[in-house]
Formats: structure tokens, sequence, C-alpha cells
């Protein structure tokens, strides 16, 4: 496809000569400034995949695609942000992007950059469907500011998936010429950057109305060709740049591996990528169906999912960058899968994308780097994260043993999962506890003592008493809080179909999942194929304000007229009951 020509350098590429980038196929990686915050991996050493020197041209690469991708380990995404669909960067709640916030990536071990971006709702009418001159201004910008701070940068067209190219089945031709104006206007506007500058086709491509897995197969490979072949021919450092080629959904299903191994196949350029996203066993992902934990059944699938990537691609010389993970309970609240749970994921997650060789970039919308403060919201979560990018840390089967207030205490046991690591010491507020009056560690299972536990626990308030660490040979340690509980209680509530909010006592107790049932024993709500609603949209705690509240999505799926049965469990492992009935838009609630 002959791509479009200017009489005149793009600003881009002017400001890329002015720097003296366009002549360094590779970041130099430099470290961190001094006093920084080093999380990641060591810096290459020159000459490797992040060597600074040589040309665009292919023939004077020092690098194979392999060793960029891996000199890209890891990446995070500036989401939500240029990928946002109302009028600028700001209109899904982040702030405008600051040079400040791509150093501060970098400066906490992130090598690479994804930018997702939007271009729909600045682009003119067909058929020439003009890319506004300040939208294409401010994504060069942002991606110059990434150069010239050592990252790699992945550009992409983002959420045009969803708002066009889904409409392929029935507007072929439209949607290809839409497609095709879009990219020639990409790799115009990027022809002479620096190779660290890498374009991925579409972000998690489908189609509406299409006859099946077939013509999905076929139209998400004509648009993966079509993108190939016009960025390829538009020259420049578009001849020999990494492409980034995704699967149907970017689902790691086998079936879809198989499909994007053929357009590999078939285009035959060794610098092609392929991409995926994980965000893991969904009814863990998002805490429903009563799958509150990472168990083993959510292991396995993310297991499974590395083991299919590295067969599929990594062993066949066909480099993945996994170019978003976390998970999907995230978009309501990071709380939504309880934080140890969740901490077991993420080493899990980063163990495993090691041993399969696969450059993973993490998915934040806004929820994990307050872009203003420059800090992460949930250290440990980070810490963890960045951790996992070169060793293996240990776990336990919990991070908190709860102690019923005026009851009395027992041992309590924990298995380790230790990572090939050995258990050195458990302190309480930096002092090492004493092995054997405090302690019992045989194996993988250590024991708390009763006689720790009534120690730590003695005021009686409910609440977290004690949080302790559990340090080991090599790794992070683990922590565990102690808390003192008793049974949550629930009070009488009236409202309306929009919402019905509880007031709710949680006694130093945390929610787990809620179970929703008729008097018949159907289930009741949302995802009528499981008694166990799903948190953070069915239902909400609160413990600061003592309430849960019943959501609207939750009694939109409520028969008018019935009473449905709630059942509250907690991590303690209690569980109180509850009525509610609707009738017409009024809600009233009991407990039983």
């Amino acid at each position: 496809m002959k791509s479009r020509s200017r009489a005149l350098p793009t600003a881009l590429t002017a400001s890329f000569a002015l720097l003296g980038l366009a002549a360094l196929p590779h970041v130099s990686h430099a470290a961190p400034p001094a006093g920084a915050v080093q999380h990641g991996p060591p810096s290459p050493a020159t000459g490797d995949a992040a060597g600074a020197g040589g040309s665009t041209e292919a023939s004077d690469a020092t690098a194979s695609v392999e060793d960029v991708v891996a000199a890209m380990q890891p990446g995070w995404n500036l989401g939500n942000t240029l990928d946002a669909t109302g009028p600028d960067e700001t209109s899904w709640g982040n702030p405008r992007v600051t040079r400040e916030q791509l150093r501060q990536i970098r400066d906490d071990g992130f090598r690479s950059i994804r930018i997702p971006v939007t271009w729909t709702q600045h682009q003119g009418p067909a058929p020439d469907h003009t890319v506004s001159p300040a939208h294409m201004a401010r994504v060069a910008e942002v991606v110059e500011w990434a150069v010239e701070e050592d990252l790699y940068v992945l550009l992409n067209v983002h959420h045009d998936s969803w708002q066009w190219v889904m409409d392929m089945p029935t507007r072929h031709t439209a949607v290809l010429n839409r497609f095709t104006a879009t990219w020639e206007q990409i790799a115009e506007e990027f022809r002479d950057a620096p190779q660290e500058v890498l374009f991925e086709s579409i972000n998690e491509p489908f189609f509406e109305n299409s006859s099946g897995d077939a013509q999905n197969a076929a139209l998400l490979h004509e648009l993966n060709s079509v993108f190939h072949g016009l960025v390829r021919d538009s020259g420049g450092g578009n001849a020999n740049r990494p492409l980034v080629l995704p699967t149907l959904h970017t689902s790691p299903e086998q079936a879809r591996l198989d499909e994007l191994v053929e357009t590999f196949d078939e285009l035959n350029d060794p610098a092609l990528i392929a991409t995926v996203h994980y965000y893991g066993y969904w009814p863990f992902s998002v805490n429903v169906a009563g799958h509150t934990r990472f168990d083993a059944t959510a292991e396995a699938d993310l297991s499974g999912t590395f083991a299919r990537l590295r067969d599929t691609f990594v062993d066949q010389g066909i480099p993945v960058i996994l170019g978003e993970y976390g998970l999907l309970g995230f978009d309501r609240d990071t709380g939504v899968v309880q934080q140890g749970e969740k901490l077991k994921f993420f080493e899990s997650f980063g163990s495993h994308a090691r041993a399969a060789g696969v450059t993973t970039m993490l998915w934040d919308n806004g929820q994990h780097l307050d872009r203003t403060a420059l800090t992460w919201r949930d250290t440990a979560l980070f810490d963890r994260i960045a951790a996992g990018w070169t060793t293996d840390s240990a776990t336990a089967s919990t991070d908190q043993v709860f102690v019923r207030g005026g009851a009395p205490v027992r041992d309590a046991e924990l298995t380790l999962r230790t990572a090939g690591n050995s258990l050195v010491s458990v302190r309480e507020g930096g002092q090492p506890l004493a092995p054997g009056a405090d302690y019992r560690l045989s194996g993988d299972r250590l024991t708390l003592t009763a006689s720790l536990l009534s120690r730590l626990t003695s005021d009686g308030a409910p609440g977290v008493d004690a949080t302790l660490s559990l340090e080991f040979s090599g790794g992070l340690p683990w922590e565990v809080r102690v808390l003192t509980h008793d049974t949550p209680v629930l009070s009488a509530a009236t409202g309306s179909t929009s919402g019905l909010t509880l007031p709710a006592a949680f006694n130093g107790d945390q929610l787990a999942t809620m179970e929703a049932v008729y008097a018949d024993g159907a289930n009741a709500g949302p995802h009528d194929w499981t008694s166990f609603k799903e948190f953070g949209a069915a239902f909400t705690p609160d413990p600061g304000a003592g309430t849960i509240t019943l959501t609207g999505d939750f009694f939109a799926e409520v028969r008018d007229g019935a009473t449905v049965t709630l059942t509250f469990h907690f991590w303690s492992g209690d569980t109180v009951r509850y009525e509610v009935t609707r009738s017409g838009t009024s809600v009233s609630g009991l407990p039983r």
C-alpha cells in the first residue's frame, strides 16, 4: 500500500534529528539517577539488546528482535489516557502525561512503555480520515519524552477496535479503508523514529456479526497483513521496525495462538512479535462464584497460559510481549481480590513469565501509580510485582490470622510455599520472635503458638493487632496480620432498587463474598449460574463507613415481589444471614 508523503519532515522527525536519536536504534538504558529506587533487572551491557550505536538499517542492526523484546522487560501501560474516547487525554480521569511521570516509571525499573492511543474521535470523515494535527503532535510528544527517558515504546490503535474495527464483517471496505488510512498516517509520522518505537496493529481485536471462528481468523489475518505491508512500504525506519501482531481478542487460547502462527508463517518477517493479554482465571480475577482464593485451579490456568506461549511461540523463535496483565476486578477497585491472594497471583505470574521468556507489560489505568504524587498506591503490591522480574519469593497459605475476642486462643498453622528459600526468622515490630515459644517450623508448616497470639491480642479491641514479617533466605518477606474479631452484625435497612445500604459492624472481620438465593433455592441476582455474586458489582463493603451496599445492578436481576436470602461469608470463617425483599422499586432488609 502506497504511503502518503509530505514535503517537509514531521515535527517528531525534526525533533529526533536534532537530538541525534534517529541514528540510535537502541536506547542506552543508563542507570537511574543517584538515590532512585532501583527495581528490576540490571541494565544490559553495551553491545547487547540495549547497546547504543549503529543505524536504523537492518544490515547495521546490533540486536535481533528477540533481543529487543528481552530488553523491553519489564513494561508498563499508560492506560486510560491517550486511549480515552473523550475529547482529550484527561477525559477518563487521569492527569495529562508529563515527562516526570515517564521518568518515574523508568526510575522504578520499567524498561518499556505501551502507549495505547484511540484515534477515532480525532479523525476527519472518509475517505482520508485525517488525524487531527494536534492529536498527532501530542502523541508524538509523549513518544519522544519516553524515548528520551530511555524507554522502549509500543504504540498502537486501541479502542478503535470496539468503535468501528469490529464492524468489518458487515462494512468490510469502509473499515479496511479507515484502518489503512489510520496506519498510513501513523507510519508516516514515525517513519524516522528510532527503532525503540514499536508498532502494534490493533488492540484486542474482535468482530461482530461474523459467521464464526474461521471468518474471524481471516479478517484478523487481513488486518495484520495490511498493517504489515503498509508499514514496511512506508520506508525509512519502518522498513525493519519491530511490529507486534495480536491474536483474536489477544487471547492466549491455543486455537487463537495457532491462527496467529499461520499469519507469521505467511508474512515470513523476522522482525515480528506476537502479543496476547492475561488477566487471570476469570472467576478469581473478578471474585465471583466463590473463587476468593488463588487456588490450584487459578494457578493451573496461569501456568497453562505461559506453557502455551512458550511452546507455540518462544520455543519456535517468535518472541512474545504480554501487552496487558493484571486482575479484572481492579477496574472496580484493587480490593476486589483479597490482598494476600492477589500477592500470590502476582508472585506466580512473575515466576512463570520469567521461565517462559515472555516480556510483560502491567496494565495501569491509574489504579496503581498515582500520576500526580508519583508514588505507588499499594507499595506491597508493586514491590511483589517488581521482585518477580528477577527472583522468586516465598508466600504462605494466608496473610491474616483471626483470633476471636473473648474466646480461648489456639495455635494457628500456615502452609509455606518457600520457592526454594528457607525461613530464617519471624519478626514483629522489627524484633525477632522466639523459635519454639512463639513459633514452630515443621517442613512447610509454620505454627504460630497460642501464647504468641494471646500476647499480641491481649487488648481485645477488634482489628489489626500486629503484623508479623516472615523473612526468608531470598526474595521478599511475607507479612501476616494478626486480627482480633467477633461475628459481624448487620442491621435493618430500607432503600430502593437503585441500591440498598446495610448498616454493618464488621467487628474486625473482612467480607470475602456473598451468596444470594430465593426461597425455592434458585440463585438470585446477576450470574444466576452461581449463588456467589460478584464482589464490587453486586455488593460493595465499606468497613470504614460501616456499610455493605447492594447495588442497582444486583436488584435489576431480582424478581419483583421476591425475598432473597443473603449469606455473607467473612474471611474469619464466620457467616451472617440476611433477607431482602423487593416490592416494585422499594427494597427492605432484615437480619435473620
